[in-house]
């Protein structure tokens, strides 16, 4: 039987023990679990001009070839290779020589023909000639004064005169040259390059797809914008001047599966050349209900769709599968899978996943708000497209 110093020891001990394990219990229980905290955005719908960038080439507005329409001598070149030139400037002279005796024997004849007639009529009457003769003679009257027509304008045309105003190329004939009007090669060649054409292609595919969303209502017509064209150059500059969509060409390239759009655009410093390769930005039309999504808050999954988390009511993370296939600057411009009033995690997305109940804050990741977002764009691939 134990003393009561004894026991009291062993009651001491036993109770120590106790004390230590509960306390060691305690020391390795977890701490209770945080509710993450997220950064959101919350999406509200608006207005948006969408454009589509295309690739094209510049080609002249006219065009004409200069070409002689007598035969002869080339006598004088009176123009300068590259220089400006005005509609009816004279830019060669024929030898005229040939022309101008043609002229006045033609002349000749029409005088003599005329005085024939003239007198065959007053004989006629008194019935001294017989209206056969008369007629005989007025219709060789008329035949004169048309070779004396045909004479001035053969004379006429020993100037070559520009048709067109515009930019005159090197000249291919020199002086001492024989020329013909049946020749095949021209003269020189005349190109009116303000204004000038842009001439892009589309894929029927987006031509399809744009007509598609504006018969469903999900796009409308951008007014007087759908019309006007904006010009990126080679060199990454933008074209001064803002052009007009004129026409969409009726057949579709079979190589190629696109189909022609002309545009025409001021070109007064001649800084666009025909045959440089541009950029066109087309405005297509007006979504006046667009989701605009920060670039943060969309990512790809391993099938390249593009999803998004976002916080419900609840606070509770649902993940989306949106339709995302334009960017505009820092956004998306999403066509489905979030709407106006989601609220988009942009910030925290690394300590979440779907199902778990967050702390939802404005997010102070996106930088300085857009006022006025750019207008969303698609680029051509190629510039066949």
């Amino acid at each position: 039987m134990l003393s009561k110093p004894t026991f009291a020891v062993l009651v001491s001990a036993v109770t120590l023990t106790a004390l230590t394990l509960t306390a060691c219990k305690e020391a390795s229980a977890p701490p209770p679990q945080q509710t993450p905290q997220v950064g959101v955005v919350t999406l509200q719908t608006q207005p948006y001009a969408l454009t589509t960038q295309l690739p094209g080439r510049t080609s002249a507005y006219r065009i004409a070839e200069v070409r002689p329409q007598v035969n002869g001598i080339l006598q004088k070149r009176l123009f300068s290779e590259g220089s400006d030139v005005k509609a009816g400037q004279q830019l060669y002279q024929i030898d005229p020589a040939t022309y101008q005796a043609t002229y006045k024997s033609t002349q000749a004849t029409e005088l003599s023909a005329s005085a024939l007639a003239k007198r065959y009529e007053l004989l006629v009457k008194d019935k001294a000639v017989s209206q056969q003769a008369y007629d005989e003679a007025r219709a060789a009257a008329l035949q004169a004064q048309a070779a004396v027509e045909q004479a001035q304008i053969d004379l006429r045309y020993t100037k070559v005169l520009a048709p067109i105003s515009g930019r005159i190329g090197r000249s291919l004939s020199t002086e001492g040259a024989l020329v013909s009007n049946a020749q095949a090669n021209a003269l020189a060649t005349i190109q009116q390059l303000d204004p000038i054409y842009v001439d892009v292609t589309q894929s029927t595919k987006e031509l399809l797809t744009l007509r598609k969303e504006l018969s469903d209502g999900r796009l409308s017509q951008a007014g007087d914008n759908a019309a006007k064209v904006r010009l990126k150059l080679e060199d990454g500059s933008t074209f001064a001047h803002e052009g007009k969509l004129e026409f969409s060409d009726v057949s579709v390239d079979e190589g190629t599966g696109s189909v022609i759009l002309r545009a025409v655009f001021p070109n007064p410093d001649h800084l666009l050349l025909p045959g440089m390769y541009v950029q066109a930005e087309l405005v297509t039309g007006v979504n006046q209900q667009a989701i605009l999504a920060p670039q943060q808050g969309i990512t790809r999954n391993s099938k390249g769709e593009a999803t998004a988390m976002v916080v419900n009511d609840k606070n509770i993370v649902e993940a989306r599968v949106l339709q995302a296939e334009r960017t505009s600057g820092s956004t998306w411009l999403v066509n489905a899978g979030l709407k106006s009033g989601d609220r988009l995690i942009t910030q925290g997305l690394q300590y979440i996943k779907p199902g778990v109940e967050v702390n939802a804050q404005p997010a102070d990741n996106l930088g300085k708000p857009q006022s006025e977002p750019k207008p969303a764009s698609s680029e051509g691939a190629t510039e066949s497209n």
